[in-house]
């Protein structure tokens, strides 16, 4: 009777746990890192079976064996540990930020959280036609410093034509990446850190790998023109999002920086 005997703080519990399992399930999903996982799981919920079962000798083992793997999934994660803690931040972050607003203890203006992202998104469409390569990051609440430094800085206002020309083939400023920063150009040519996933398509070539680079190791989003077929691709966390139509992205967008 004690098993059905349940509190609601047990039940808690388990949903919790459920969502925590779910949300590295998803992190992980797609990338080498999936069967180390799904290993992981088993074994404990093997070890679990055993204790329950009062198999004292091999339920030893278990424990011994998932007490000193500890250590050893904090190498093996890491990259997957530190996004999902990214992804707790920043979503903390942000919902705080909405909270404030709405009590009117913070102000944003213009220049603050309106980042023009339909002038972004229609210089990139236009740039897709003309096969015009390009790759842009819009921050959100991680510091982009470390790779603003290894660029050249700028202070401008974000519109179509300036990012159209600072990507134009003939341009000095054309190679690297954009940061966008609270709706201003503050660097270009930026150097960004390239994934280390070799499950990505070998299609995709330095600009898309470079934009997943950057969103894995910080929760700023990314648009990737290609030089070679002209689509243009949207990146956040690390993973390509889907989407149909131009004004669809816009929102998707818009959703993302809020």
């Amino acid at each position: 009777m004690d098993l059905i005997n349940l509190r609601i703080l047990d039940i808690l519990d388990i949903v919790l746990v459920a969502f925590l399992l779910y949300y590295i399930y998803k992190l992980v999903k797609g990338t080498a890192a999936i069967n180390i996982f799904i290993g992981i799981v088993i074994i404990y919920l093997v070890w679990k079976l055993t204790q329950f079962l009062a198999m004292e000798m091999l339920s030893s083992v278990l424990g011994e064996f998932i007490g000193v793997g500890m250590f050893a999934l904090i190498v093996v994660f890491q990259q997957e540990i530190r996004k999902f803690l990214l992804m707790i931040g920043s979503t903390n972050f942000g919902r705080r930020r909405k909270f404030l607003r709405q009590l009117k203890f913070i102000r944003d203006t213009p220049e603050d959280s309106l980042t023009n992202i339909p002038a972004i998104v229609t210089a990139c469409i236009e740039m897709g036609k003309t096969h015009t390569g390009a790759l842009i990051v819009i921050k959100r609440t991680t510091s982009l410093d470390f790779v603003k430094t290894s660029g050249d800085s700028m202070d401008v206002r974000v519109n179509t034509p300036i990012i159209e020309s600072i990507f134009y083939k003939n341009s000095p400023l054309h190679d690297g990446a954009m940061i966008i920063e609270d709706n201003h150009i503050v660097a270009t040519r930026a150097i960004l850190p390239v994934t280390n996933d070799n499950n990505m398509p070998l299609r995709f070539g330095l600009r898309h790998r470079a934009a997943v680079g950057i969103t894995e190791k910080t929760d700023a989003l990314a648009l990737v023109v290609s030089e070679e077929t002209g689509k243009l691709s949207y990146i956040k966390n690390g993973e390509f999002v889907i989407y149909k139509t131009e004004e669809e992205l816009i929102e998707k967008i818009k959703r993302d920086l809020d």
